[in-house]
């Protein structure tokens, strides 16, 4: 206890332990290392320095126990998703659909053709990483023939994967609209008007940002490989790196095959909202062990697991759908594929957990009493802490669902009691806090940019400033959402 007191006592020093910590882990991540080792490092450095007592304790009662609760929660979501996006890709279904887009709107609207296949991934369960993998040799050729920047290819990208179909658009089946439910009791469908009216905007307002630095481009006479010799500008032409093999020039497949691929993706978007109405009803008082002589096992409330087990059913549907499409394909390089997308998914929930044992961990120091207090007083209003809170938290991590994960395991009840008394559906909740998750995010040391320029060949001189414009739109629409809502009462 007289420790205790003695630590409150330095509100200073408290701060500075939180911030080390925090910083410490940024540092690690942006030189490459990995989260699943340093994110117990940085906390128990923070514990460390607390009190040394501490360290054993709270790495085995708090870091582990939110770890593996995170895991345990989602990493079948994780998993389903992983394997669903490697099939769509195997399957051929991909390039598919990504013909028929090129088709529909023609090549020189290559910006918006690369979007909205990025979104038409997301939106049906295709892991972010995987749809980066999946839609870049496409934007490489596309970008190619209309002669765009190619150091504009990872903007292009991230408006269509890293932000509308993440988290705003209703529905969602990414993992950062679907921890939002077990804390709120929402499903995934929460406020449907707020976020489609806010992921609209942003794609409106994004398209028009990207746009406009094609033709600013344009203009200077840069080309997808730079500035020509003959520019004005004395730039040379960058070396391009990571050049997809593949071309687009291919047979164009029956009618009947290009509507079959888009088959398994609705499914998924239609079953899940099948299951996220029929699941009440099967289990309408939830299910007690109890009842069967397993007293040890508690008993699960519906609402804690309704989205969680919707999105698993749903994935599995569309998997089996996906390898239906073209099953020969498939048997190829099913158990290369197969082993590959699992190694993904366990490695993504692996860092995920990881950053949310750190977040419990950081959220039970008392230090981080004073962070969230202050930030408390700062912002009064529950809708606006929880959008400062979160994507603060997601900026500092370097993760979305990173940074939801802090916010949340340390000040769920805290949000659910003041929008219970604010009058605030819980659904307005879960949005806001979904899609502030997304934005600051994408610091320089997130996994999901630096996988992005990888892949694409680029460095973040050249293109970490597009991505960073078009997810700080999307922090931007959070406020504005909560205005809106504020003004109307619509969500």
């Amino acid at each position: 206890m007289e420790a205790l007191t003695k630590f409150e006592g330095d509100l200073l020093m408290e701060l500075v332990i939180i911030l080390l910590a925090l910083s410490l882990l940024m540092f690690v991540a942006y030189r490459g290392f990995s989260v699943i080792l340093f994110a117990p490092i940085c906390a128990l450095f923070a514990v460390l320095l607390t009190n040394p007592d501490w360290v054993l304790p709270f790495f085995s009662n708090i870091f582990m126990e939110k770890m593996v609760g995170f895991i345990k929660a989602y990493f079948p979501v994780f998993l389903l998703g992983a394997i669903f996006g490697k099939v769509v890709e195997m399957s051929g279904i991909a390039e598919s659909i990504a013909k028929t887009i090129i088709r529909m709107i023609g090549a020189k609207r290559a910006i918006l053709a690369i979007v909205l296949l990025g979104a038409i991934l997301t939106y049906s369960g295709v892991s972010l990483f995987v749809v980066v993998f999946a839609v870049y040799p496409f934007a490489a050729n596309l970008f190619r023939e209309a002669n765009i920047p190619k150091r504009l290819i990872p903007g292009t990208i991230a408006l269509g994967a890293f932000t509308f179909t993440m988290d705003a658009l209703p529905g969602t089946p990414q993992i950062q609209n679907v921890i939002p439910t077990t804390f709120f009791k929402t499903d995934i469908y929460a406020a449907p008007i707020m976020g489609s009216v806010g992921g609209l905007f942003i794609l409106v307002v994004g398209m028009w940002y990207l746009e406009s630095r094609k033709k600013k481009a344009h203009q200077a006479g840069e080309g997808y490989a730079g500035f020509e010799a003959t520019a004005a500008s004395t730039a040379p032409q960058m070396e391009l790196k990571n050049e997809p093999e593949m071309t687009l020039e291919t047979d164009r497949q029956p009618v009947y095959r290009q509507v079959l691929a888009f088959v398994p993706l609705v499914l998924v978007a239609v079953m899940n909202k099948i299951f996220t109405l029929s699941i009440p009803k099967w289990y309408p008082e939830g299910f007690d062990f109890s009842a069967i002589g397993l007293e040890a096992f508690g008993k699960i409330e519906t609402p804690a697991v309704l989205a969680i087990w919707s999105v698993q059913m749903a994935l599995l549907i569309g998997i089996l759908a996906a390898m239906l499409y073209d099953s020969r394909k498939i048997k190829t390089n099913f158990q290369a594929g197969l082993n590959v997308s699992i190694g993904g998914a366990l490695l993504a929930v692996m860092n995920t957990g990881a950053e949310y044992g750190f977040g419990g961990v950081i959220a039970a120091l008392p230090g981080f009493k004073s962070v969230s207090s202050g930030i408390s007083e700062t912002f009064t209003n529950p809708l606006v802490n929880g959008a400062v809170t979160t994507t603060t938290l997601a900026g500092v991590t370097g993760s979305a669902s990173g940074g939801m994960g802090i916010a949340l395991s340390a000040m769920s009840d805290k949000y659910t009691q003041a929008i219970t008394s604010g009058g605030v559906p819980p659904e307005v909740m879960h949005r806001v806090i979904s899609m502030a998750s997304g934005g600051m995010d994408t610091l320089p040391h997130n996994g999901a940019v630096i996988t992005l320029l990888a892949v694409t060949g680029l460095t973040h001189r050249q293109s970490y400033k597009d991505i960073f414009m078009i997810t700080i739109l999307k922090t931007v629409t959070v406020f504005l959402m909560i205005g809106l809502y504020s003004l109307t009462g619509l969500y």
